[in-house]
């Protein structure tokens, strides 16, 4: 399980290396560049599963489209 994930703003590219909660889903970020906050799209259960390069570990173990 990769515990690692390069989340990219939507808004202006930006990208960075976060360290996800192994544990819980995380429903915000906040980009350190313009300042958007991320949000999961519809569907998603966070900003990993949405903006970033892995997605969250819950999905990771589960592999199912969202964490319980």
């Amino acid at each position: 399980m990769k515990a690692q994930s390069t989340l990219t703003c939507p808004v202006c590219r930006h990208q960075a290396t976060e360290t996800m909660p192994i544990d819980a889903c995380q429903f915000f970020y906040d980009c350190a560049e313009c300042g958007t906050r991320l949000k999961p799209k519809p569907g998603d259960c966070c900003v990993f599963c949405s903006y970033g390069s892995v997605p969250c570990p819950p999905v990771q173990e589960n592999r199912q489209g969202c964490c319980g």
